[in-house]
Order: structure tokens, then C-alpha cells, then sequence
């Protein structure tokens, strides 16, 4: 006999893991099955997992100072212990660069005004003096490392905003266990090394999954959080007329393969310490502070580094020159940098989205949900998506027309109501997002 549960969640990450416990805490029978082995295994393990609050977009701003206030009292949002221990917060802050490619900030200084997040404008030498081994000359826009003006110095950079309330998670795979033992004390299930093979439908509507081993688990509500997988998961879920979820969605996602590098900073200087989040889109880089007295580096994706889409079951885990790219960019911001092999770092898989925003919807087949196409960016808002998903399923479950009327919710920390038709799969191209990883 087939199991049976209220929802089926596909994918374990931490916004599988948050949707799981958010529909767990509204009574839900739930059951998050994953094809690792363990929570969080999968991109959530090799995020860098950055809690800042700079968006480009208003909603997006809104949704993460909301997830702020979550991971600022991450052991009261759990309401539970974990044997592992819980994930830290390490709110060091964050400084963005203000550059043309974002617009000087101001866009983003206006969304933070009109949401009372706390931020500072900084000079050149306020830069120098917060970040005593930073060099300030522009050497934007970003070039590849065979371009003859590489390394070209300009004028100094026009300024930054440091925004206090942001930081990294210590753990992020922890972080989704964390969300796994708050999920099961609300009686959720979470089973792992498990394969769905097809999207069950009857009479036009969702009725579970079946699995590699041929047996089905039953339910009305199936939500597709499958990371890298997603398309392929819409791909198996089938309409009446043959044509499949991604078929009637107007932003499509893709795997989308990605490097992140880890290197010691210059000699003498503490970086775990005395250095905090950067966005430096003059040199199209990102970084944070490692345990263990190192940086990480990872893309901000500007239009020299190529983009390398990927069959999720079949692509190349081994690094590329994107690693010394990466290192040697920061190098011109930092030039006492060690940038010599070996290279040390993390090769992973984005879920990207056609605009780098997120799909929080329904779908056109009647029970199927997606959370998908996180673009790398959305880790910080986990928490966020797990509440507004669970809303969102359980008023589209009871008739709302969400496409007609699209759902507004409420951002409790905040004091501020979003509508969750910014995620919407029929959307057209977002032109205020960033196109990357910034979002």
C-alpha cells in the first residue's frame, strides 16, 4: 500500500527543510525526500551563506531584512534543540561598493530608507580606514585575466555603504538539520537516498510521486525544491494535454556550475576578525570571512566570467581558471593577497533563474508548487520562503485564484506586506534585478 501524507516536498536544502517545518507547524502530515544523504547536503552545503540585506529590488530587500530577524534569533525560530548543535550567525556586517554597475547604490539606499534598515555611507579613505589592506583606485569594469588592461587602475571608487545587519552562517548544512529537528518534533517526515522518478497525476491533479524503487507516496500537494533539479522535476510533472509545468512557465531555470575560492589574506592582517562581508561589483567579485583566518571568493557575475549551464546528473565538478580569476581580482583590491596555487575552494551548482529571482509560486497543474531557481542568493531567505510557501499552499489548497488575485504576506519582523506575485512563474524579466548572484 502506498503512503500517505498532506504534502510530498521534493529536495531537502534549507528552504526544503523550511517548508517542511512552516507546513509541519499548521498541522500538515509532511514527508521532504532528497536524493542525498542528509540534509543539506546538496548546494546548501556549499553555500557561502551570507545574511546580508542589500537587494536590487525592493522585495527583495524587504524579504531578507524580514530573514534577518530569523537568523538573529535562530535557537527562538527553531523552538527545539538539535543533538549537532545550531548553526551561528556571525553578524560582522557587509560593504558594498557603489559602482555603474549598480547604480552608485542609490536605488538600494532608498530601499533601506524606506524599510529602516540601518546602513553608512563611507569615502575612499573611510574604505582604507575600515579595511586597512584595501586599495581604493577603480579597476572596473571587470576584465579577464588575458585582457591587456587587467590590472589598469583608475580614479578611486566612488564611496561604499557598509550595512551593519548582515553577516554568514557558520554551517549552512547544520543549518538545514537545525530545520529537519524542528520539522519532526511537528511530526515531519524526511527521508534521504530516495529517487522520484515520476509526478503522479489523477484527474487533472497532482497525486504524489513514485519512486526509482517503483513504490508511490500519496498526496495532494507536491512542492518542488529540487535545487539544481528543479526543471527536471517540472519536466515530470504532465497536464492533461501531455505539456509539462515548465512548459507554462514563463521563467525557466537551469544548473548552472559555480566556484567559490578560499585563500589566506594578507600577511599580518586577521581577516576572520577585523574584515566582514564585501560586494565589490568594480572587480565583480563577493567575499566573507572563513573560519580559520581565510577569505572566500566567489563571482558576482559580470559579463567577462562565462556562464556554464549543466545537466545536473552529468557536468564536470572539477575547477576551471574561474578560481584565479576570481583570486587575482581580488588581488587588485587587496595587493598584498597571496593569490599561488594550490587552489582550495568549493565547485557547486546554482539553481538560476531567467532574472537570478525566484519562482515561489503555484503551477498551472492543480497541487504542484515550485520554490525553485534560488540563483544562489536566497539562502538567507530560508526561513522567509518556508513561511510564505506554507501560506501560499494553504490558500491556493482552499480556493484562492492566486494568478487572479495574487497572495499578499505579511512580513511579521518587519511590519511591511509583500505581494507573492514578484514571484511569480509568469512574470516577465525583472529589469531591476542585477542579473547575478546580487539579485
Amino acid at each position: 500500500m502506498p503512503e500517505n501524507y498532506d504534502a510530498i516536498i521534493i529536495g531537502a536544502g534549507v528552504i526544503g527543510a523550511a517548508i517542511g517545518y512552516e507546513m509541519a507547524k499548521k498541522g500538515q502530515k509532511t514527508i521532504n525526500i532528497d536524493m542525498g544523504p542528509e540534509a543539506g547536503y546538496g548546494s546548501t552545503a556549499a553555500s557561502c551563506a551570507i545574511i546580508r540585506v542589500h537587494y536590487s529590488t525592493f522585495d527583495g530587500c524587504a524579504i531578507a531584512w524580514e530573514g534577518y530577524h530569523y537568523w538573529k534569533k535562530w535557537e527562538d525560530y527553531l523552538g527545539v534543540a538539535d543533538e549537532s548543535g545550531l548553526a551561528k550567525f556571525i553578524e560582522c556586517g557587509a560593504m558594498v561598493y557603489k559602482t555603474e554597475v549598480n547604480g552608485y547604490l542609490e536605488k538600494v539606499m532608498a530601499n533601506a530608507a524606506a524599510l529602516n534598515i540601518p546602513f553608512d555611507e563611507l569615502d575612499a579613505a573611510a574604505i582604507e580606514a575600515k579595511l586597512p589592506i584595501a586599495q581604493t583606485a577603480s579597476v572596473g569594469p571587470p576584465k579577464a585575466m588575458d585582457d591587456p588592461d587587467f590590472d589598469k587602475k583608475g580614479d578611486p571608487v566612488r564611496g561604499a555603504v557598509y550595512f551593519p545587519t548582515a553577516g554568514y552562517i557558520t554551517d549552512p548544512k547544520l543549518s538545514a538539520h537545525n530545520l529537519q529537528r524542528a520539522a519532526e518534533a511537528h511530526g515531519a517526515t524526511f527521508r534521504y537516498r530516495t529517487k522520484i522518478v515520476e509526478i503522479l497525476v489523477e484527474d487533472g491533479k497532482t497525486a504524489g510521486v513514485k519512486l526509482e524503487d517503483g513504490s508511490e507516496v500519496r498526496a495532494p500537494v507536491v512542492v518542488n525544491v529540487a535545487g539544481p533539479h528543479s526543471f527536471k522535476v517540472n519536466r515530470m510533472a504532465k497536464l492533461q494535454d501531455g505539456s509539462t509545468v515548465e512548459d507554462h512557465c514563463n521563467i525557466k531555470t537551469q544548473a548552472l556550475k559555480v566556484e567559490v575560492s578560499h585563500v589566506p589574506p594578507p600577511p599580518g592582517f586577521n581577516y576572520e576578525k577585523d574584515a566582514f562581508v564585501t560586494s565589490d561589483s568594480d572587480i565583480g567579485c563577493y567575499t566573507r570571512p572563513e573560519h580559520g583566518n581565510h577569505i572566500l571568493i566567489g563571482s558576482e557575475d559580470p559579463e567577462c566570467d562565462p556562464r556554464i549551464f549543466v545537466d545536473p546528473d552529468d557536468w564536470d565538478d572539477s575547477f576551471s581558471d574561474q578560481w584565479k580569476a576570481q583570486v587575482y581580482r581580488l588581488g587588485l583590491r587587496y595587493p598584498d593577497l597571496p593569490v599561488t596555487p594550490p587552489v582550495k575552494g568549493v565547485v557547486s551548482l546554482y539553481d538560476a533563474a531567467d532574472d537570478w529571482i525566484p519562482i515561489y509560486d503555484k503551477s498551472d497543474l492543480p497541487g504542484f508548487y515550485m520554490a525553485i531557481g534560488t540563483s544562489g542568493n536566497q539562502y538567507k531567505n530560508a526561513p522567509v520562503a518556508g513561511a510564505l510557501m506554507a501560506e501560499l499552499i494553504e490558500k491556493v489548497q482552499a480556493g484562492h485564484d492566486h494568478d487572479k488575485e495574487p497572495v499578499q504576506f505579511d512580513l511579521k519582523h518587519i511590519g511591511k506586506t509583500i505581494s507573492l506575485g514578484f514571484y511569480s512563474r509568469n512574470r516577465e524579466i525583472n529589469t531591476e534585478s542585477s542579473m547575478s548572484v546580487i539579485g
